[in-house]
């Protein structure tokens, strides 16, 4: 469980305990959370459940990967249930290509180490920034559908992507 991912300017890690002030300063930022499939977390316990959550799940076989930057733990990207492909990048790093470099590294990592056949991903319409980048990934829409995710009081809808292993 000790893969490392490394890029030109990232090192992708396997989430660990001492992630969780990183992780809910990213998790409970309302910009950041906007268009995930749940509400910013309100305090650090609740973070401190999710971050468990992440290492039970790497722990069996899970493929999250923490983004950090210059030694600072700015995101995550991964599939904590394969195909499902994801990816979080604190707010001030947006705009600066790192999803994109950091998704790469993994989705290389998937198809090549992993073997894996496809990775799909579930999209909130509104966000168009990850929709670019899941775009510029090679991802292609599969459908959609509506009211997929009560956040609130607020329905949220869905763009069903997928990328398929070439070759």
């Amino acid at each position: 469980m000790s893969t490392e991912l490394r890029t030109e300017r990232l090192l992708l890690r396997r989430p660990r305990p001492a992630d969780l002030d990183a992780m809910f300063v990213l998790m409970s930022n309302p910009a950041a959370m906007r268009f995930w499939s749940t509400l910013p977390h309100a305090d650090r316990e609740v973070t401190a459940k999710w971050l468990a959550q992440m290492l039970a799940r790497t722990a069996d076989g899970g493929e999250d990967f923490v983004i950090e930057q210059e030694g600072k733990a700015i995101g995550f990207v991964g599939a904590g249930r394969l195909p499902e492909f994801g990816f979080m990048l604190h707010q001030d790093y947006w705009g600066r290509g790192i999803a994109v470099e950091a998704s790469r590294a993994f989705i290389a990592y998937a198809f090549g180490e992993l073997g894996v056949p496809e990775l799909t991903a579930d999209v909130d319409p509104r966000n168009a920034p990850s929709l670019k980048v899941l775009e510029r990934l090679g991802f292609s829409v599969t459908g959609t559908a509506e009211r997929t995710f009560l956040l609130g009081e607020e329905w949220c809808d869905s763009v069903y992507l997928r990328l398929g292993r070439e070759g």
